[in-house]
């Protein structure tokens, strides 16, 4: 199974959403709402971040000859400045819960790993080791 057909952005934009507004209600409750709003941001960074690791390896495996070396510079340049924000923010609002964005990417990629694993063991379940020969044997 294509990595891409498990990867499933506007799903994950769903939850994050839903995710947040939890996230908001409950601290909201305990009279610290930036601390969801944030928690919001966290998500939203994860997000973004999983959004431009599919684009890159999109346009890094079209090429004839895709070379690790390229791929390995666009992540750690991508990953450098997604936890710079974080932290960013994170030491800036510090009074105002921005630790809470840290928390975000945190779950973000717990999100992530499981949208994504699940339709693939669903489909080894189904079809056995044999994923790449979905076709019918007549």
């Amino acid at each position: 199974m294509f990595p891409s057909v498990a990867f499933r952005p506007l799903r994950l934009l769903i939850v994050c959403a839903a995710l947040t507004g939890v996230a908001m209600l409950a601290s909201g409750f305990l009279g610290h709402i930036f601390f969801g709003v944030f928690f919001g941001v966290g998500l939203a960074l994860g997000l973004l971040n999983a959004l431009l690791v599919r684009r890159a390896v999109e346009a890094i495996t079209a090429e004839d000859h895709p070379l690790k070396k390229k791929m390995a510079l666009n992540s750690a340049t991508r990953l450098l400045v997604i936890t710079a924000i974080a932290l960013a923010i994170a030491i800036i609002f510090k009074a105002s819960g921005g630790i809470a964005v840290l928390f975000g990417l945190a779950i973000f990629q717990a999100l992530l790993v499981m949208s994504t694993s699940i339709p693939v063991l669903r489909k080894i379940r189904a079809n056995g080791l044999d994923v790449l020969d979905t076709e019918s044997k007549d």
